[in-house]
C-alpha cells in the first residue's frame, strides 16, 4: 500500500489539472438552465482515454428538454482478480452558480490558492471523478491487479433527483445484486463520517393565483404574492409544529422543511401579480410518513385557499426512505479498512437529509454506503472549492479498496 500511495502522491498536480479541466465544462440540467452533461462526459471520456482505461460504455435516457434528446452517464469496467465489482459512483452534472456577485473569481474556470482549488463543482462531485480515476490509474501503473473488477460510474442528473441518471439504469438491471457500491458524495473535514441512511426526501411546488391589478388600484385585483407570503410562512410553521421527533443518528437529528425557490412573477414594480411559484425542499426523518406531511400541507393550503379567495395548486416529488445500510455489510467493512489505514481515524456510522445515490441501491436491496474527505459547507456555495489533500487521500482510500486492503 506505501508503494501505491506513493504513487498516487506522484500524480497530485496531474490531478488537480485533470479537476479543475473537467470543471472548466460545465454540466447544468436542462432542468435547470444549462446544456447537460454532453460535453463533460466527452471530455471525462478523453481524459479517461489518456490515462490508458478505457473504454467505455455510453447509457443515454431521453431527455426532451436536453440539446441532444438524452442525458449521458459513463461506464467504465477494469477487470480484476474476482467478478464481484466493486462500483464508486460519481455525478457529472453540478448546480448552478447563482448569483456571481458573490464569487471572488470565475466559477468555470479553477483557481489553486494555497492548499485549496476553487471552482464550481470541484468538490460536488468532480473530486470523485478524479479520485476515482487516479486510484485506479495508479494501480495500472504499477502493474497491481485489483482484488474486485473496478466499475466507475459516471452519472448524469443527480442534482434533480436521478430520473435520467442511475434511476432508469439500474432498472435496466446494469448493476448487479452482488456490487459492493459506495457514492463519494458526502463527508466531513476529517474523513471519519460514513453515511449508511438518509431521510425521506420530499418536494413541493406551489402555484398560487390570484388576480392582477394595477398597484394603485389594489381593491381590483387579488395579490397572489401577498397570499404566497402568507401560505408560505404559515405552513412552515404548521410543520415544525407538527414533526418535532428526533433521531440522533441523523445530522441536523430533525426533519427540517425550508421554503427555497421563488419564480419571478411580473416585471415591473407597479403591477400586483396574478400568479405566484414557489417551492420548499423537505427531509423528513424515517419514523415520519411523508403522508402525514402532506395532511399537514393540504389542512393549511385549504385554510389559507378559503379565507384569501386565490386557488393553490400543489405538485409533489418524493420518495419516502430507503432501508439504512449496515455496518457489518461487506462495503462498509472494505471502506472501513482502507479508510482507517489512509487517515488513521475512528469511524462514525451516520445518516443525511438525503439525496444521494446509495438510496436508490439500499431499495433494491443492494446496500451501499457514501463517503468522502471533504470541506463541510463548501458545495452549492459561492468560493466552492477542495483541498488538495483530500482529492489524494479519496484517491488513497480508493486506492485500498481496489487492491482489498
Amino acid at each position: 500500500m506505501d508503494t501505491i500511495f506513493a504513487e498516487i502522491e506522484r500524480q497530485s498536480d496531474d490531478m488537480v489539472a485533470a479537476l479543475s479541466r473537467i470543471c472548466r465544462v460545465p454540466a447544468i440540467s436542462p432542468h435547470n438552465g444549462g446544456d447537460g452533461e454532453e460535453a463533460k462526459a466527452k471530455e471525462i471520456e478523453k481524459l479517461i482515454s489518456e490515462l490508458g482505461l478505457g473504454p467505455v460504455e455510453w447509457q443515454r435516457v431521453d431527455d426532451a428538454k436536453s440539446p441532444t434528446g438524452n442525458r449521458p452517464s459513463l461506464f467504465l469496467e477494469y477487470k480484476g482478480a474476482s467478478p464481484r465489482r466493486l462500483c464508486i459512483l460519481s455525478h457529472m452534472d453540478i448546480v448552478p452558480e447563482g448569483d456571481r456577485s458573490f464569487w471572488s473569481l470565475d466559477p468555470y474556470n479553477p483557481v489553486v490558492r494555497g492548499s485549496r482549488l476553487y471552482g464550481r463543482g470541484v468538490a460536488d462531485n468532480g473530486m470523485a471523478i478524479i479520485s476515482s480515476l487516479y486510484a485506479l490509474y495508479a494501480l495500472k501503473k504499477l502493474n497491481i491487479t485489483p482484488a474486485y473488477t473496478i466499475c466507475l460510474v459516471f452519472l448524469s442528473d443527480e442534482e434533480l433527483g436521478s430520473s435520467f441518471g442511475v434511476q432508469p439504469l439500474l432498472e435496466r438491471g446494469l448493476f448487479r445484486d452482488d456490487d459492493l457500491v459506495i457514492a463519494p458524495d458526502s463527508g466531513n473535514d476529517r474523513g471519519y463520517f460514513v453515511e449508511v441512511a438518509e431521510k425521506s426526501m420530499l418536494r413541493m411546488e406551489f402555484t398560487v393565483t390570484g388576480k392582477q391589478a394595477h398597484a394603485s388600484r389594489p381593491q381590483t385585483g387579488l395579490n397572489a404574492c401577498r397570499v404566497a407570503n402568507l401560505f408560505s410562512a404559515e405552513l412552515d410553521e404548521a410543520l415544525h409544529v407538527a414533526f418535532k421527533d428526533k433521531d440522533e443518528l441523523f445530522d441536523p437529528p430533525v426533519s427540517t422543511f425550508e421554503p427555497t425557490r421563488r419564480y419571478a412573477n411580473v416585471p415591473n414594480l407597479n403591477t400586483i401579480p396574478g400568479k405566484e411559484h414557489f417551492g420548499f425542499d423537505c427531509r423528513v426523518l424515517p419514523s415520519v410518513p411523508l403522508k402525514d406531511v402532506l395532511t399537514v400541507v393540504e389542512r393549511v393550503k385549504d385554510e389559507v385557499s378559503r379565507h384569501s379567495g386565490a386557488v393553490i395548486e400543489l405538485e409533489t416529488k418524493g420518495d419516502d426512505a430507503a432501508p439504512p445500510t449496515s455496518k457489518d455489510s461487506d462495503i462498509a467493512r472494505l471502506l472501513l479498512s482502507s479508510l482507517t489505514k489512509v487517515l488513521n481515524v475512528k469511524p462514525v456510522f451516520g445518516g443525511i437529509g438525503g439525496g444521494t445515490f446509495a438510496a436508490f441501491f439500499r431499495r433494491k436491496g443492494i446496500p451501499a454506503v457514501v463517503w468522502q474527505q471533504e470541506a463541510e459547507g463548501t458545495a452549492h456555495q459561492p468560493d466552492e472549492y477542495t483541498e488538495i489533500e483530500y482529492i489524494i487521500n479519496n484517491a488513497k482510500v480508493f486506492a485500498g479498496m481496489m487492491s482489498g486492503n
